[in-house]
């Protein structure tokens, strides 16, 4: 059991005898990366890493049902829960970033081969790192997502303009216009965003990396997103399902990828199939489907985990 303080709330975990967690920060020239390294620390770690406007929380369901001798790093990305965000005036491209933050950490520790976890954005990055650096990952295992975000290239044409603009709005925004809301009103926007994908009491264990209290200095008290809005700007950083497809004929390694059935309501469900009928003829596939929602790794990790245990075993 971990009892402490994060975020300004009370944070009470129940882990397996033997388990353990650690926050831990990497650094990066603009500040530093958050994480929590679960298992051993003499061992290298799975680097796990959450889906949009998430954060590590995503993982403290599943991690505790694996073997406790098993070593991951779940991070925070960059702009989202307990880690730097992105400059002023710099806006995220956030499959990209994602590989050059993996690149980071893996230089930080100085890791030659690496194995990947990601959920939605999290497993596009695993798949655009294993395809950037094919002869340095063993394997990754993505939760229902094939690759990135595919759209047509009239429509992130069209939405460039918007998306520019939005962004330069959001850095642009005052700290008197930031909202704050009470603990409870919250915890109820976060899961009308989510449209069912996660339970209320799934949302408080996010929210105690995904919300702060106000600083003193503010005149409105309660609580804020700590996420940086900018990261609501996504638009530029889509891709064609050709560049989507050249990216999958270059993975070799080990996949595992686990569908969730509703899951994702996928505007695309053909696109999401032909990058897994490319990873059959280029890399070691194993392709599952499981019922559960999109966040099937935090509200149904019973569904998942013996398939992950049984993955890293075999492999």
């Amino acid at each position: 059991m971990a009892e402490g303080k994060m975020n300004g709330h009370h944070v009470h975990e129940e882990l397996p005898p033997g388990y353990k967690v650690e926050e831990v920060e990497i650094p990066v020239p603009w500040g530093h990366v958050a994480g929590r390294w679960w298992g051993p620390r003499d061992k290298q770690p799975i680097i796990a890493i959450h889906g949009w406007q998430d954060n590590a929380g995503t993982w403290d369901n599943l991690i505790p049902l694996l073997p406790v001798t098993t070593s991951v790093l779940c991070i925070d990305l960059p702009g989202h829960g307990l880690s730097t965000h992105h400059p002023d005036g710099m806006l995220y491209y956030i499959f990209w970033d994602g590989i050059v933050l993996v690149r980071r950490i893996v230089k930080h520790f100085k890791w030659e081969k690496i194995s990947l976890m990601g959920h939605s954005l999290g497993g596009a990055i695993s798949f655009m790192y294993a395809a950037s650096f094919p002869e340095e990952v063993d394997r990754i295992i993505c939760v229902d997502i094939a690759s990135p975000a595919v759209r047509a290239p009239s429509v992130m044409v069209k939405a460039t303009g918007w998306n520019i603009d939005k962004m330069l709005e959001y850095d642009n925004l005052p700290e008197d216009k930031v909202p704050c809301y009470e603990y409870d009103e919250m915890i109820d926007i976060v899961c009308d965003a989510y449209k069912g994908s996660i339970s209320r009491e799934n949302c408080r264990i996010l929210m105690k990396r995904g919300m702060s209290p106000t600083p003193a200095h503010m005149k409105k008290k309660g609580y804020f997103f700590k996420r940086d809005p900018k990261l609501k700007v996504s638009g530029l950083a889509m891709m064609s399902i050709e560049t989507a497809l050249e990216y999958a004929s270059k993975i070799k390694c080990k996949v595992l990828n686990i569908r969730a059935l509703p899951g994702q309501r996928w505007e695309k469900l053909d696109y999401y199939l032909d990058i897994i009928e490319k990873l059959k003829s280029s890399a070691d596939l194993r392709y599952v489907e499981v019922e559960g929602t999109h966040h099937v790794q935090l509200e149904a990790p019973e569904n998942i985990a013996g398939i992950i245990e049984e993955f890293l075993e075999e492999y």
